[in-house]
């Protein structure tokens, strides 16, 4: 007989030389890495077991167990062990996210555009407060941006919403000072701190910031209250300029509970919005100098208790959110151009924020 020589069988056994070589010193170089892999229920993503499965993870990098770098997906927290921060890159495996703090008391953060570090407020308890960042390698230990208490921000209580500028030179989040907030500015390394004025006249408290396209203005839910964020307002973090965008988020939604975010094109905005019936959905509305149409996005058929929170752009055309659906609270994905449950993305994952490139 006879047959055509295919180049692939000898591409495929020289890859398959290289893991055989790269696994007889692996556990000398402690490159074999244990997982256990959730196991959970169709219909509803309930837990139903665990696989336990080795990994190998030659270069270990960051990202998830398939090493390497992280350069885009979500960072998230996780609150078995004390609340710390996880990252699981887009081309890592969602099941076994890399563990980027060990210190707990890590809230709300937020990945850098360039992938290289997240932002994170850490809350031990007591007076003090601190907006932290750490590498996405999982190797680096946390640096102390900005802390609390601090002369430069007399009266602030509380540190809240991190977010990098589009070029990761400085960080932008809320200053609470008592009933009232302020947006704040600080640089990565810890310098140039400034605490902008509130030139709105008509708002006490600030929500979490998100930046247009142009990195000179942010837009921010804001109202009376923390409870009561019914106000877009758009600011200048340069000048502390601010302009209202709109006074209602539409027919629907009543206010806005944790944030909301501008799309990379600065088109849209995505937000989690309270209903009349006190539960949370996402909400996508057009943008430009006021805010246009409104449309939901996320709903629960036959479960009518389910809220979604925590919005991120996944590019200009996905929105990607955390979801307590079926009792567990999960990261899922949806097209802005849709409505419904969405689908899941990590599993077991709280306060997510999607980032990098």
């Amino acid at each position: 007989g006879w047959a055509f020589f295919n180049a692939l069988h000898d591409s495929r056994s020289a890859s398959d030389l290289e893991l055989l070589s790269a696994l007889h010193h692996a556990g000398e170089r402690g490159e074999l890495l244990a997982y256990f892999q959730p196991v959970v229920h169709a219909n509803d993503y309930s837990p139903a077991g665990c696989e336990a499965l080795d990994g190998l993870d030659p270069d270990g990098g960051g990202g998830g167990s398939g090493g390497g770098a992280f350069t885009g997906g979500f960072v998230f927290i996780r609150a078995t062990g004390g609340r710390n921060v996880y990252v699981v890159d887009d081309e890592g495996d969602p099941n076994s996210p890399l563990q980027l703090t060990t210190q707990g008391f890590a809230y709300e953060p937020t990945v850098a555009p360039s992938g290289q570090s997240v932002a994170y407020m850490y809350r031990p308890g007591g007076g003090a407060r601190e907006l932290r960042t750490v590498p996405t390698t999982g190797q680096g230990q946390p640096s102390t941006v900005f802390a609390l208490p601090n002369s430069a921000c007399s009266g602030c209580t509380d540190l809240r919403y991190p977010r990098f500028n589009p070029s990761s030179g400085f960080i932008v989040f809320t200053a609470i000072r008592g009933s009232t907030s302020n947006l704040a500015r600080v640089n990565v390394d810890g310098s140039g701190f400034v605490l902008l004025p509130n030139t709105t006249g008509s708002v006490n408290f600030f929500g979490a910031a998100s930046f247009y396209p142009d990195g000179q203005t942010v837009l921010s839910a804001a109202g009376a209250s923390s409870s009561q964020m019914n106000t877009l307002v758009r600011t200048n973090v340069t000048s502390g300029a601010s302009d209202v965008i709109s006074f209602n988020l539409g027919n629907e939604a009543l206010t806005v509970v944790n944030r909301a975010v501008v799309s990379p094109d600065g088109s849209r905005v995505a937000f989690d919005g309270q209903t009349s019936s006190g539960t949370t959905a996402i909400f996508v509305g057009q943008l430009s100098q006021v805010l246009g149409s409104v449309t939901r996005l996320t709903r629960h058929t036959g479960e009518a208790s389910a809220s979604d929170f925590w919005p991120s752009w996944r590019g200009s055309t996905e929105v990607g959110f955390l979801s307590n659906a079926g009792g567990n609270e999960n990261i899922y994905r949806i097209s802005a151009a849709s409505s419904g449950a969405g689908s899941l993305v990590v599993p077991s994952a709280a306060e997510p924020s999607y980032g990098g490139r």
